[in-house]
């Protein structure tokens, strides 16, 4: 018996209040064209209807209509539980208006649920406490109509640890490539593996219905044994998109052999184009000085993807390892409208394995964004006014790295140049990033006392630390005023480092060509 129907015949397998849950990263491993059969077949009927939906990581591409944005109209969707929503603007302003109840959680700890739920096991972990996660502040609630705390507090062996809810899920999306005539689906021209077999074993185990989205469905035996990311008892229906469109492998890409891993492509290192020497260009150089040899790291969206593009304009790109969340090791992170995939990464573990290694400390140094800084070392990267885009990947990865260093400009809308190695201020700002108390913590600066991590904050006009429990200002821009640029420019007075230093001049020049030095003096901290 077939197990191919259509993307209408998959809508209908969703009922009124189930727990649908899917997978995606921006419009890569989303299957879209199955959310459109459900957003179809809502519009004919009004079912289902007050479902939860669910999933872990980036969804949509910033455009209306995309992505969650399919799950908009009104009395299809009541709870949500997802990772990040900031992708899909439709989606966005319905949180903002209080629609749903809506809990943000960790990208990591969701695609890792999945796996407790698959095997009935509790799901504790450190992951998301003294943030606003963690119960005792806000328990992930991102809307006032959110009343329930469904994650506890709990003690064992004396620690403190977090449990999230084992859920029930009713009906799972998930997206291959290629499925056979069994059902047996592959992902050969993904960029990435992400949960789509921890999603689909926690579906089964839960007594829930598994339809797997694919480009095409192919004769028996055609997909090698080691080449199944689902195998076939896992899977009941198979759908075949039936538009591009809907079975994207980035948000900006439909398909490209390079991001799949199927073609490398040559780098010269003389070959790499110069970015502009703007704040993005050098708080990543400032970052990229923190790199030691044989560092494994991981890079945030935005500003902290820079430093990967200054480490090839500076020919160093080999000396260290590279990681991103969704599972890929090494190559080059893409940038733009294809991040979350990489040119010739040299492996691809599912997801949920990533977030273990990254769990346990294994990195030893991420560069993520600033959203604004309190006096305790906390940084806001989840709720700005009314707008909460989720965490994303940000509490994992940002709670257990060795060494975090957070970039960004100092101020909201300041301006600046570079003249002769120093910093020129065109433009103060509209108001300060660093504050009294953040609107939200993503980032507990206590935590990371406790847990030892070293932590800088670095924008273009001054490097800051966290010490003892408070923000210190040790570094200061070349043709920076202290009290002028930075002081009058701040909520709260930090405290400054009896041993001030001057940023590297360099770093502010069109051309560098410092940074091979610095990272092999920094070996010796490795030494250590």
């Amino acid at each position: 018996m077939s197990k191919v129907i259509s993307y209408r015949e998959a809508a209908n397998l969703v009922n009124d209040g189930d727990l649908l849950a899917t997978l995606t990263f921006g419009l890569g491993g989303l299957p879209e064209q199955l959310l459109v059969g459900v957003e179809e077949r809502y519009q004919e009927e009004q079912h289902p209807k007050d479902i939860t939906f669910m999933w872990s990581c980036g969804i949509g591409n910033n455009q209306y209509g995309r992505g969650a944005d399919h799950m908009t109209a009104p009395g299809l969707v009541k709870r949500l539980i997802a990772g990040h929503v900031g992708s899909s603007p439709g989606m966005v302003e319905k949180i903002v208006n209080n629609e749903y109840e809506t809990y943000l959680w960790p990208q990591g700890v969701i695609t890792q649920l999945y796996r407790a739920i698959a095997g009935r096991k509790p799901m504790l972990t450190k992951v998301g406490l003294k943030t606003f996660v963690d119960p005792r502040l806000e328990g992930s609630r991102s809307t006032t109509i959110t009343k329930e705390d469904i994650i506890k507090v709990v003690e064992l062996d004396g620690e403190e640890w977090l449990q999230y809810p084992n859920l029930k899920i009713d009906v799972a999306f998930i997206r291959g490539s290629y499925a056979d005539e069994n059902g047996n689906v592959s992902v050969k021209d993904e960029t990435c593996k992400l949960e789509q077999l921890e999603l689909a074993m926690a579906t089964k185990n839960s007594g829930g219905i598994v339809v797997a989205q694919v480009k095409d469905v192919v004769q028996n035996g055609s997909i090698h044994p080691k080449d199944v990311q689902i195998p076939f008892g896992l899977v009941d229906y198979v759908v075949v998109a039936e538009e591009e469109k809907y079975h994207q492998q980035t948000m900006g890409t439909y398909y490209n052999p390079r991001l799949s891993g199927d073609i490398k492509v040559p780098v010269k290192t003389d070959s790499v184009k110069p970015a502009k020497l703007d704040v993005r260009k050098i708080t990543a150089r400032r970052a990229a000085m923190q790199l030691r040899p044989g560092d494994t790291i991981n890079l945030g969206f935005g500003s902290p993807d820079m430093v990967a593009q200054v480490a090839s304009e500076e020919g160093v790109a080999d000396r260290y390892n590279a990681t991103l969340e969704m599972g890929l090791w090494g190559g080059i992170p893409a940038v733009g409208l294809d991040f979350g995939s990489a040119l010739n990464h040299e492996a691809s573990i599912p997801m949920a394995n990533q977030f273990d290694f990254y769990d346990g400390n294994g990195l030893d140094l991420t560069v993520l964004g600033i959203g604004e800084i309190d006096q305790y070392g906390n940084n806001n990267v989840t709720k700005f006014g009314p707008k909460v885009p989720g965490p994303g990947g940000f509490i994992n990865i940002s709670q257990n790295t060795k060494r975090i260093v957070f970039i960004g400009s100092f101020t909201v809308g300041g301006k600046s140049h570079c003249e002769d190695g120093k910093l020129v201020i065109d433009d103060q700002g509209k108001g300060p990033k660093f504050i009294k108390n953040v609107e939200q913590v993503s980032f507990s600066g206590e935590y990371a006392m406790e847990s030892g991590q070293e932590v800088l904050y670095i924008t273009e006009r001054g490097v800051f630390d966290l010490f003892e429990g408070q923000v210190r200002l040790i570094e200061i821009a070349p043709g920076v005023d202290l009290q002028k640029d930075i002081l009058d420019q701040m909520e709260f007075t930090p405290l400054i480092s009896e041993d001030l230093k001057e940023m590297d001049p360099g770093i502010f020049s069109e051309k560098w060509g410092g940074l091979a030095a610095i990272i092999d003096a920094n070996a010796k901290l490795n030494e250590k």
